[in-house]
């Protein structure tokens, strides 16, 4: 087997044309770890955020970019059961995912859901760890609640959307433009059309004026108003990132008024330890309602590593309904 493999680094910060193919050595799983030959990996903006310099990766982990992967586990650390060895699995990874081998921790991996390919399995870890531990877990979604999930046509959104209609929520989505809205509102769900419709008077039309229990942001800024102007009491807002603006007035009056919970997560800086505790309750509560004929993530496009650049040129325009897909060199074989 070879002992080095091409990967992807952001030679400095900047746009998707500071992306360079690069051979780097293989790495060794250590304690408690296992080496992973790549399928393939999926395409997420904190990735493009990395690349642009705007939220460097943590000091002590790879320069190669990559959060998430799909392939077949071809060694061991310490303490990994060693049977564990040819088994296919998807997994959440600290960095290294845009590359054709990665290590990653042994419980930060979940089975691919019967039905699934490893294309479609390698845009699902970073969904399901986020999707659970901000919707289900901090966002307390239950069965009869509705929830507005800004960014439905991206592939957390795709995702979050038939996770909530999946344990029976009532689910509203926005997306940019006519034909997202129609191809989204398809699978079941209330379509807003950012561009054109107001946002609180829509929600409050759909909901009856009660409002939305629950709210996953990935706008905030100006958002985060409309946003309460349109949550019924006791709501949660959880806040994923912050497309429109770090910095925003928050009407304290509304939040007293309907007891509103302001909340947000990230899942990069988290422990080992927490990341674990968050595959186990995505391996009891999610999985099970993923695979053939369940919900399945939407893919947008597939390319060759390569052409990663291509890839996140695609995410950064928002011309993708769904996941990007890159698959290596040895998967194209």
């Amino acid at each position: 087997m070879s002992q080095t493999m091409q990967a992807v680094i952001a030679q400095s910060p900047g746009g998707p044309e500071v992306l360079t193919l690069v051979t780097r050595p293989v790495p060794a799983p250590g304690p408690g770890e296992v080496l992973i030959r790549t399928v393939a990996a999926g395409v997420n903006r904190p990735d493009l955020m990395q690349r642009s310099g705007a939220l460097p990766a943590p000091a002590d982990v790879s320069d190669i970019l990559g959060l998430e992967v799909a392939g077949e586990i071809t060694a061991t650390g310490e303490g990994v059961d060693p049977a564990m060895r040819g088994t296919a699995v998807m997994a959440l990874v600290k960095a290294g995912g845009y590359a054709e081998q990665v290590t990653a921790r042994a419980d930060h991996c979940l089975p691919i859901p019967e039905g699934l390919s490893a294309q479609e399995a390698a845009v699902l870890p970073e969904g399901l760890f986020t999707i659970w531990h901000n919707l289900f877990d901090r966002g307390a979604l239950r069965p009869g609640d509705h929830v507005l999930i800004q960014g439905g046509a991206s592939g957390i959104g795709t995702l979050a959307l038939q996770l909530a209609r999946a344990r029976g929520a009532r689910v509203i989505v926005t997306a940019g433009g006519a034909e997202k809205c129609a191809r989204l509102a398809a699978m079941g769900v209330d379509a807003i059309d950012y561009r054109t419709a107001d946002l609180t008077a829509e929600v409050l039309r759909i909901t009856d004026d009660r409002g939305v229990d629950v709210v996953l942001d990935i706008l905030g800024g100006d958002f985060i108003n409309k946003h309460l102007a349109c949550m019924a009491p006791g709501g949660r807002h959880i806040g994923l990132s912050f497309m429109a603006g770090m910095i925003a007035p928050v009407d304290l009056g509304l939040v007293i008024r309907k007891g509103l919970w302001l909340s947000s997560s990230t899942l990069r800086p988290k422990s080992d330890a927490e990341k674990s505790a968050i595959a186990a309750d995505v391996r009891k509560n999610l999985l099970p309602l993923i695979g053939q004929d369940k919900v399945r993530p939407v893919i947008s496009t597939v390319l060759p590593l390569a052409e990663v650049a291509k890839a996140h040129s695609l995410l950064e325009g928002g011309q993708n309904l769904g996941k990007i897909v890159l698959t290596t060199r040895e998967s194209a074989k």
